[in-house]
């Protein structure tokens, strides 16, 4: 009987302890609409996120959904370094994305956050602007192979860059959210994706 008066005391601070140590997801209005996303954090101060973890792929279309927040617009130390591209997303063809690869980029420059295709072909890098975006809506992303061409597509909005393979089928590695070029994050930059 001692025992479990002993228990009758100490199982509610038990459970107790147990329910104020649960971490709570907070919930984000970003998120809206965009169900079963992961939130990527950028960190002021760095270039890559948080979540970048090496993952094989082998695939001949890569298609996703993002979603920016207000937290995509910034202002560079370096007012030249306003156009350089971050990348969203995208995938290596081989062991160097430097060498053969197609991403996703983005940049927030002139008064709006605009996505870019993104490419290296046999070692030379290529980028041409899809279209601008509005922040907090869902926007529709596409890379598929066909040929020697990308076909890298933005709400409906496709263009072609140069590809140096031409087989079926993408074997490489996930390419995940980075920023700059030349500069790190200068504040803490999240974005959603499904």
């Amino acid at each position: 009987m001692k025992f479990l008066s002993g228990w009758g005391m100490i199982l509610p601070l038990v459970l107790l302890v147990l329910t104020a140590c649960q971490k709570e997801t907070p919930t984000d209005p970003s998120a809206d609409n965009l169900p079963d996303s992961t939130l990527y954090t950028i960190r002021r101060g760095n270039h890559f996120c948080e979540q970048s973890r090496v993952k094989v792929i082998s695939t001949s279309n890569m298609s996703f959904t993002v979603k920016f927040n207000s937290s995509a617009v910034y202002t560079t130390v370096d007012p030249a370094n306003q156009t350089d591209i971050n990348k969203l997303w995208g995938f290596s063809e081989g062991n160097d994305h430097q060498f053969n690869s197609a991403r996703i980029g983005w940049a927030y420059h002139t008064g709006a956050l605009r996505l870019y295709a993104y490419t290296y072909d046999k070692g030379v890098r290529s980028h041409r602007e899809i279209t601008p975006v509005v922040l907090n809506t869902v926007i529709p992303c596409s890379i598929k192979l066909n040929g020697a061409t990308y076909e890298i597509s933005v709400n409906g909005i496709t263009v072609t860059m140069p590809r140096g393979l031409s087989s079926t089928i993408a074997n490489g590695y996930q390419l995940y959210p980075f920023f700059g070029g030349d500069e790190t994050a200068p504040q803490d930059i999240t974005l959603h994706i499904q």
